[in-house]
């Protein structure tokens, strides 16, 4: 099992098994990070494979000196997808039509249920004073 020193060693040579080898370590804690972000898993997981594939281009910029391995990482991809949420695709996931929205969801309109019943009520008043025949009839 490498370390984290040689995961970067081998990541600054453009060694395919230091990426490898960052994923096989980092690769769930990267995808918590981006659930946590998004609420969505194919969305995490697109932003995981979008900050591996950056990390793999500029690999040689992870300075120990600024920090580990795992905070590096999980600080792209937490960026990756804070990005994510404020592009196009993610404004699309809190429009909500207005033809669907109301003040108070899950709330019936009390006005609504008001004028029904007052037209209920003149509805059976006016019935009450028809003649019996034209009552059946309706």
């Amino acid at each position: 099992m490498l370390t984290d020193d040689q995961i970067a060693s081998r990541l600054a040579e453009g060694s395919p098994s230091g990426i490898e080898a960052l994923y096989d370590r980092y690769g769930a804690i990267a995808f918590a990070v981006a659930s946590r972000v998004l609420n969505d898993a194919a969305l995490a997981e697109d932003v995981v494979q979008d900050a591996f594939l950056s990390i793999w281009r500029r690999s040689s910029a992870f300075d120990a000196g600024r920090g580990s391995l795992r905070t590096w990482v999980c600080t792209i991809v937490r960026n990756r997808a804070i990005d994510r949420t404020r592009g196009p695709q993610g404004r699309a996931r809190y429009v909500l039509p207005l033809e669907t929205a109301t003040d108070e969801p899950g709330v019936a309109d009390t006005w609504a249920g008001v004028l029904e019943e007052l037209t209920r009520q003149e509805i059976q008043a006016a019935l009450t004073e028809l003649p019996a025949e034209q009552r059946e009839t309706i």
